[in-house]
């Protein structure tokens, strides 16, 4: 199964409608946002997709995201998930705690661990603890590369990023 990636939208909608059109051109329907959402307006995009949202370090109204999340059948934000997908156990999390980040990496329980927060790409394989870090890029706030997000093939390991240079 494939899944879409992407985070830190800091509320630019534009972007990620950009995102969410590039998904479903993929036929994709389960997705992961690794939190800096923003406000709650960008979580009803969402709508009609199988998302999981973690809390990001600028997601301050937790009760008015939470509350569009409920209402969109996706749950609240937390600062740490997991989901398991094909016998695939899939940590999720922000990634602005790094003593959280690193024990999820150091745990030996994940196949996978996504996070965002430093608005640049990364796959990485840790084979020391048998995991692979992704972070898909950011749709919005800084910019230190292209936007980007990203798709898992959760059974193959293979990650693809989707960059798009035009958007700002």
């Amino acid at each position: 199964m494939k899944i879409g990636i992407l985070s830190d939208t800091h509320s630019n909608e534009s972007n990620t409608r950009v995102a969410l059109d590039a998904f479903k051109a993929r036929g994709l329907t389960r997705l992961i946002h690794c939190g800096d959402i923003t406000q709650p307006e960008i979580i009803y995009l969402f709508s009609g997709w199988d998302v999981v949202f973690v809390r990001g370090n600028m997601d301050q109204d937790w009760a008015a995201l939470g509350d569009a999340a409920n209402r969109i059948g996706a749950g609240r934000p937390q600062i740490r998930r997991e989901i398991e997908i094909d016998g695939q156990h899939i940590g999720i999390t922000h990634g602005d705690n790094y003593a959280l980040l690193y024990e999820m990496m150091m745990s030996g329980h994940y196949t996978y661990i996504c996070h965002g927060h430093t608005h640049q790409r990364r796959n990485e394989f840790r084979s020391a603890y048998s995991v692979r870090l992704i972070n898909p890029g950011a749709l919005g706030g800084s910019q230190p590369e292209a936007r980007s997000i990203c798709v898992l093939d959760v059974v193959s390991g293979e990650v693809e990023f989707i960059e798009f240079p035009t958007l700002r």
